[in-house]
């Protein structure tokens, strides 16, 4: 979205002529979800997409009858034959969309704001007021112009576009943006959610580190790789990552900085290092730490580190084994059990309810006390 918002900006500036449209609302079967974003210049080409098809080109043709207007419309598209000639494919499902011609630089104002409040990476949340339809099912709008606020992750109204007011209902259906809710309508005002990118340290960089690195970054992961090897933890074979720490675990370690939108996933190529990986971070503000192995390796570390003096309450806050038991084999298997974890933790704020599992350090008996 920040780079699309980065080409409305140049647009403007260029005095080129653009409709920012965005999905706001659907219904049923739809080739998009709420949030997606396209720019439409007057010449017909565009930045984006709303789903691709003939829906998006009637976007496109009646988003260029607005170019030159001033105030923007929220336009609904029923999907239907009129939608599914040119591959067969008929949805049948209902899309509204914001078609907003920008033009000035008092115009692109709340855009820039947006931008700002997305570099921020704390979250946000656009509502936007969807103005009532002259009669259900059709596509010509009421000429009520549709009034947007962002909203910074303290429910702080930061930018309005439209009414400087907000309605009295609109904080009654603003949901935390810290629980990373799906985009949503309720009493009649679209909420679209930005979320924060979450850190994701990988502590081992061999074959699995490796494509867990791949695959996360594909959904929004930040990357950081730690290893005590150079030839494993280098921007060649982790190319996507933001930070690379290369030394002894211990320092390593020691360097990073663990806040609670932190996941740490300890995959190294060895029980001992495992073990010394977990001693440092067991406890810690993490939102999520997994460790790769099987039950006898993982109960055997956690023995370890109980004697040593850890807390059985942390590490009953560890997942392990880490990954969904999918009957995994080949390594991007491996891989692909422990990014669905990693993405049903961070959207669901646990594990869906066929892949919760008790901690295996409530089947270690409590260590003896040191003589």
């Amino acid at each position: 979205m920040r780079e699309l918002l980065l080409e409305l900006e140049k647009a403007v500036q260029q005095q080129r002529p653009v409709c920012y449209t965005c999905l706001v609302e659907t219904r049923g079967s739809t080739p998009q979800k709420p949030g997606a974003a396209m720019l439409i210049f007057s010449d017909g080409s565009q930045t984006g997409t709303l789903g691709g098809g003939c829906v998006e080109a009637e976007v496109k043709r009646r988003a260029l009858r607005l170019i030159d207007a001033e105030t923007p419309e929220i336009m609904t598209f029923q999907l239907d034959n009129d939608y599914g000639w040119d591959d067969g494919l008929i949805c049948g499902g209902r899309m509204k969309v914001l078609v907003d011609p920008v033009r000035t630089e008092q115009d692109l104002r709340y855009y820039r704001s947006m931008i700002q409040l997305l570099e921020t990476d704390r979250g946000c949340t656009e509502a936007i007021v969807i103005p009532p339809e002259s009669a259900e099912g059709t596509s010509d709008p009421e000429r009520i112009l549709p009034d947007r606020f962002l909203i910074d992750a303290e429910a702080n109204i930061i930018a309005t576009r439209g009414n400087q007011e907000p309605p009295a209902r609109l904080f009654d259906g603003l949901k935390p943006i810290k629980n990373r809710p799906r985009p949503y309508v309720s009493q009649g005002i679209a909420y679209l959610t930005f979320h924060q990118t979450c850190q994701l340290v990988i502590v081992g960089c061999g074959h699995i580190g490796q494509k867990v690195a791949a695959l996360a970054s594909e959904v929004d992961f930040d990357i950081i790789a730690v290893d005590d090897r150079q030839e494993y933890c280098n921007a060649e074979r982790f190319p996507t990552a933001k930070q690379l720490i290369v030394g002894s675990f211990d320092t390593a370690l020691g360097q990073l900085s663990v806040t609670p939108d932190t996941f740490i996933i300890i995959v190294t190529r060895g029980h001992n290092h495992d073990e010394e990986a977990l001693g440092h971070l067991a406890g810690s503000d993490a939102r999520y730490i997994g460790m790769i192995g099987s039950k006898r390796k993982v109960k055997l570390i956690f023995e370890d580190l109980l004697r040593l003096g850890t807390p059985r309450e942390a590490l009953a806050q560890v997942h392990a084994p880490l990954g969904f038991d999918i009957g995994s084999q080949t390594v991007p298997e491996i891989a692909m059990s422990i990014v669905a974890e990693l993405i049903a933790f961070r959207n669901l704020d646990t594990l869906p309810e066929g892949y919760q599992r008790s901690s295996l350090v409530d089947e270690i008996k409590a260590p003896h006390p040191a003589s």
